[in-house]
């Protein structure tokens, strides 16, 4: 007898068996195959799938870099900007100190155009940007036009203020509440050779005092010429401005911004320094100083916080700014320096710090003073400073 019960009883039974297990195995590497080509689908279609999300996702962040972009640069994006947005230019014309650049400067609700009491203060045409939620006026304070062109500079002031007239949607008329002159009488034949709209802004009109007395003013106004609008104003004490921008959106049309709505002119740095120098040089010497001056801006350069190689110690942020103030004859280079040079100092001190906060950021100045004969009726020298 053999003692191997394990070995196959018969072939029969062996082959049998042998079948079983072929076909087991069969059908088990047939599974195993269809489940392999099922996973390479299903792996084809996942990648499929994540290739198209991952085109998605990088045509969508595209999408939103390029109008993050296009945003960012644009000088017309306002979130607030109503339906029916008006824009357009405003010429603020008159005779010679009759209070225009106060005028624009409150409107704006910032010192932009220089002021004093002196007349002629302004010898440039400067824009003033206002922007709210329905409009954007670009305001143009111009020089005063007056009769007595003397000398070169005058006749480019007049100039000046009269081609300002050129393609501006509305003309601001200002006037003295207490008073008609022969130079007001100019400026409206100047307004009579256009077809522009204007309105009639009386200034002052909180040094009456009798209040009806503006009455026969508007009247005798009116009948001299057709204008759209008349509105009595104090530009000092604000008042009334309110109902003058109202007026100013009625005659603008609508259209989109012009400048970016966070910018309030289109002057440069340097050309309001020279401004803001000259302001306080008239404002300082009064009468003992004619016209006869001007600022030329050397030097602005701008300095970024470092450490000082010399002492290791931080330094803020500055612009260095020189400026030289030419005048006509000697006599005036003393007046304008003064007494051990106290005039020149506080000329400064009071330049720096309306600087400081015009353009917020520390200002280091340095004012040289020089005579150049003869400038103010010098063509060339009158173009090599900017006139």
């Amino acid at each position: 007898m053999s003692n191997h019960n394990d070995l196959p009883l018969n072939n029969e039974d062996n082959a049998k068996n042998m079948t079983e297990n072929t076909n087991t195995s069969s059908t088990q590497n047939h599974a195993e195959s269809n489940n392999a080509r099922l996973n390479d689908a299903k792996l084809n279609v996942d990648s499929t799938k994540d290739a198209t999300l991952e085109n998605n996702a990088i045509e969508d962040n595209a999408l939103e870099n390029d109008t993050a972009i296009e945003e960012f640069f644009s000088p017309n994006n306002h979130a607030n900007m109503a339906d029916g947005f008006k824009t357009g230019y405003v010429a603020i014309v008159g005779r010679p100190n009759v209070g225009k650049s106060t005028l624009m400067n409150h409107l704006l609700g910032q010192k932009l155009s220089i002021t004093s009491r002196k007349p002629q203060t302004t010898r440039h045409r400067i824009h003033g940007i206002l922007s709210n939620d329905e409009m954007q006026a670009v305001f143009v304070d111009t020089p005063g036009i007056h009769r007595n062109e003397v000398r070169a500079i005058n006749e480019r002031m007049n100039k000046a203020a009269v081609s300002a007239l050129v393609d501006v949607d509305l003309v601001l008329f200002v006037v003295d509440s207490d008073q008609w002159r022969d130079d007001d009488l100019l400026t409206l034949q100047k307004l009579g050779d256009t077809n522009l709209t204007v309105v009639l802004v009386i200034n002052k009109a909180d040094t009456l005092k009798d209040k009806g007395s503006v009455l026969p003013l508007i009247e005798t106004f009116s009948d001299s010429f057709d204008f759209a609008d008349i509105v009595p104003v104090s530009a000092l004490k604000n008042q009334n401005l309110d109902r003058l921008q109202e007026v100013i959106a009625s005659h603008l049309p609508i259209a989109d911004p012009i400048y970016d709505t966070e910018q309030i002119t289109d002057r440069s740095e340097r050309f309001l320094a020279s401004e803001i120098i000259r302001e306080k040089i008239m404002r300082s010497a009064g009468d003992e100083v004619p016209y006869d001056l001007t600022v030329q801006i050397d030097g602005f350069k701008d300095e970024a916080a470092h450490i000082d190689p010399k002492t290791g110690r931080p330094r803020k942020a500055c612009t260095f700014i020189d400026a030289t103030i030419y005048v006509e004859r000697s006599g005036q280079k003393a007046i304008v320096i003064g007494d051990k040079g106290q005039r020149i100092k506080q000329v400064g001190m009071d330049a720096r710090k309306d600087m400081e906060q015009l353009f917020d950021k520390k200002i280091m100045l340095t004012l040289w003073v020089k005579v150049k004969r003869g400038w103010s009726d010098d063509e060339r020298a009158l173009t090599s400073l900017g006139y």
